[in-house]
This record gives structure tokens, C-alpha cells and sequence, in this order.
């Protein structure tokens, strides 16, 4: 079972999240979006919305502080004492951030009724596999550095290790295995939430607007023949047609 879950799973999760972001980019252009209900309601989406991602932007720091930098190379800087106390009140901040913001997304959806009415069924799936991711996450921060036995247990000792050999394709499952049952269910939940992502309104978090710092300034032109400036009242040259790709096809 061990072989399957954390030998298996991963990759396998990995091969259908990288098949599901490629089909849908290929077949469902048009629903690579979040399907923004703020016309619907705004005042609790203004604040929910903010919070929970600027909260789940530290969670997910750090989660690669924690599983990527080996421990041998954090206890140079600082002790494992000031590493978990850092982790324990930074890391539950963030927590408690990202289950506030996800709570106010929930309950604005649930009472307002044309957010509640553009809520498919695939909507409410996902958000009970991202809840649960969270709070499995925070259950696990807070309950899972002992073992049943009484034993400390410190993740970076076998969740990282784990973690990065599998990007070396050497999964070192005996790591994972001594891992406390909190982490692995965490961890089993955030591979069901991979898995789910490509299909989900989660598709956006792949789509990073870079070519908004790059795009051309918007040129608003007035619809009169000979316009005139506010300042001097005299009348100015128009801007030139902006071509467009589209358009120098049409004309030839």
C-alpha cells in the first residue's frame, strides 16, 4: 500500500493534472475562468476575495520553504526551536487567513442568491476538497509533530525528504511511511485537489497575466472630425488607425 500511495499516487496525480491543463487548454478556452460572480454581490467579495489569497500565497511559501530547503541547510541559519516557532505563529496566521477568506467565499455564495444560483455542481465539489485540504493542513500543523507513541516528529525529516526525491524519480517511500497519519491524509487530500484542478474554476491559478506589462496603452479618440484640445481650444491632428493583425488580412 505504501508503493502505491506515495511511489504511485504522485506521479500519477502529476501525469493527470499536466493531461488535464493541456485538454483544457486544447478543448474549453472559453472556460479557463474563474466565472466571476462581483456582478452579483461585491461588498463581501471585496474583502473575502483579497484575504483568502493573499493568505494562501503564504501558505504555499511555505510549503516550499518546508519542503524544499533541506533541514541541514536551515539549522546553519537559525535553530530548529526559532524554524518551528517561525512556522507554528507565521504558518497559522496564514492559516487562519486562508480559512477566514474561504469561509466568507462559502457563506457569500451560499446566501446570496444569484451567486448561489450560477453554483454548479462541480463548484461545490471543489470547494469541499479545498476546505478540507486547508483545515487537514492546519490540523496536521498543529497535532502532527508526535507520533502516536508520544515520539516527536518533525516533517522535515520524512514529508521533504520524500518530497524532493521524487523529483529525482527515486521516491523514498520509507521516508513518507514514518510520517504521522495527519500529513499523509493532508497530503492524500492534496492530491485529490491536483487532480481535480484542471477541471475546476482552479484552472486560473495556471493563467498569470503577463502580457498586461507588456500590452500597449489604451488610445481613447474622440468621435469628432476635427477634435480640439482642452488646454489651447485648437483644433489637433487625429491619432493614425491602429492596425491590427485581423485587419491587414482582411485588406489583402
Amino acid at each position: 500500500m505504501d508503493l502505491l500511495l506515495w511511489g504511485v499516487l504522485p506521479y500519477l496525480t502529476l501525469l493527470v493534472l499536466i493531461g488535464g491543463l493541456i485538454w483544457r487548454y486544447r478543448y474549453d478556452q472559453f472556460g479557463w475562468t474563474t466565472r466571476s460572480t462581483q456582478l452579483y454581490e461585491s461588498k463581501l467579495l471585496r474583502i473575502a476575495s483579497p484575504l483568502f489569497h493573499y493568505s494562501l500565497f503564504g501558505v504555499l511559501a511555505g510549503h516550499l520553504i518546508g519542503l524544499l530547503i533541506p533541514k541541514a541547510w536551515t539549522d546553519l541559519v537559525i535553530s530548529q526551536e526559532t524554524y518551528h516557532a517561525f512556522a507554528l505563529y507565521g504558518g497559522g496566521l496564514a492559516g487562519l487567513g486562508t480559512v477566514v477568506g474561504i469561509a466568507m467565499l462559502i457563506y457569500r455564495r451560499r446566501t446570496t442568491g444569484p451567486v448561489f444560483m450560477a453554483t454548479t455542481a462541480n463548484d461545490k465539489f471543489m470547494y469541499v476538497i479545498l476546505a478540507s485540504a486547508i483545515l487537514l493542513g492546519i490540523w496536521a500543523t498543529l497535532t502532527g509533530d508526535h507520533t502516536p507513541d508520544g515520539h516527536h516528529h518533525n516533517y522535515r525529516e520524512t514529508v521533504s525528504i520524500w518530497f524532493r526525491s521524487l523529483m529525482i524519480f527515486q521516491p523514498n517511500i520509507d521516508a513518507m511511511a514514518a510520517s504521522t497519519i495527519q500529513f499523509k491524509i493532508h497530503i492524500l487530500m492534496g492530491f485529490a485537489l491536483f487532480m481535480i484542478l484542471p477541471f475546476t474554476r482552479l484552472v486560473h491559478a495556471f493563467t498569470v497575466p503577463f502580457h498586461y506589462l507588456f500590452r500597449p496603452y489604451i488610445v481613447y479618440r474622440t468621435r469628432d472630425a476635427n477634435p480640439m484640445t482642452h488646454t489651447t481650444g485648437m483644433k489637433r491632428a487625429g491619432w493614425d488607425p491602429i492596425g491590427t493583425e485581423d485587419r491587414h488580412k482582411t485588406r489583402k
